[in-house]
């Protein structure tokens, strides 16, 4: 397949390269400092059983230049999804899907506004992994997974073959009999343990095992899974308990891009985390107040990170 890699970050760079290491036609679009490095050297992926290193890596800023291929991966972050829509039209055939990664549960909605519905799937995906550096990814852990599906749930020839190509990266890759549970429960997993780590400003492995932040973190996926199942969504009563396993299962170190952000003072992806959960329940009559303690103790600093504070 030919595969775009729109946004060559953590997520976007860590699957970009397990493609790429199986002979599949790979075009990573990058900017600046990180782009000039990939060209140069290739992108090298860090993991904690060795390096990937794609080198040569084919690499750009200039869709244009690309054209039409078959799938767009897209990595960038939440509040760049409309923009990048408008930029990719380039590599958009009349065959050519989209597979947005971001976290959250309107990437999809956002693209279709822009290309058509017919042109995007939902997706999400897995991995703790960010540019550690210009051309160097790293991922932290053995968690690294991708699903997508077509919206309306039926099995399509363009998504079976993506999966049967994942499949021999040996990344987990599945075809999920609902994308819109799926984009959900992972919803409840990040935004509630994300949001609780990046308040406390600790890993993984000490809200998990603190009472107090434990505590927390299962109130905030409560709060989702009901925001959800009001919303018409069908996720189960155990998505809570379910997700609460892969946090106990999660490298310790690990942390949310959210938290990462929040601490260096970048914008973050509050909006499209916690700031969904609480818009979204408004809107459905569902009260969120950790999610909601959560997002306004977070957005001075978000406001800051975005110039719209001094402080």
């Amino acid at each position: 397949m030919r595969v775009a890699i729109f946004g060559t970050g953590g997520a976007g760079g860590f699957f970009g390269a397990k493609l790429a290491q199986i002979g599949e036609e790979v075009v990573f679009l990058a900017r600046g400092e990180h782009l000039e490095v990939i060209r140069r050297r290739g992108l090298r992926i860090e993991t904690d059983s060795g390096d990937i290193l794609i080198a040569p890596a084919t690499a750009t800023n200039d869709p244009e230049a690309v054209g039409p291929v078959d799938v767009v991966l897209l990595g960038v972050k939440t509040w760049q999804v409309s923009e990048a829509a408008e930029q990719m039209r380039p590599l958009i055939g009349s065959n050519t899907f989209v597979v947005p990664l971001q976290n959250g549960v309107e990437a999809a909605s956002q693209l279709a506004a822009v290309l058509g519905s017919s042109q995007i799937v939902g997706g999400l995906c897995g991995t703790f992994s960010w540019i550690a550096g210009p051309g160097h990814i790293r991922s932290l852990g053995a968690i690294n997974f991708i699903k997508f599906g077509e919206l309306d749930n039926r099995r399509s020839e363009r998504c079976e073959l993506l999966k049967q190509t994942f499949e021999r990266t040996g990344v987990t890759v599945e075809i999920p009999a609902d994308i819109e549970v799926a984009l959900w429960e992972k919803l409840l997993l990040v935004a509630g343990h994300g949001g609780v780590g990046a308040v406390s400003q600790a890993p993984m492995g000490i809200t998990r095992s603190v009472p107090q932040t434990r505590s927390m973190i299962e109130q905030c996926m409560r709060e989702i899974l009901e925001v959800a199942q009001a919303r018409g969504v069908r996720l189960s009563d155990d998505s809570v308990q379910k997700a609460m396993v892969f946090v106990d299962r999660a490298t310790p170190t690990a942390t949310t891009s959210l938290s990462r952000d929040i601490a260096a003072g970048k914008p973050s992806e509050l909006e499209a985390w916690t700031g969904a959960v609480v818009r979204l329940g408004k809107e459905a009559g569902v009260p969120t107040p950790l999610n909601e303690f959560i997002y306004g103790s977070l957005l001075p600093r978000e406001m800051k990170a975005r110039q719209k504070l001094t402080f």
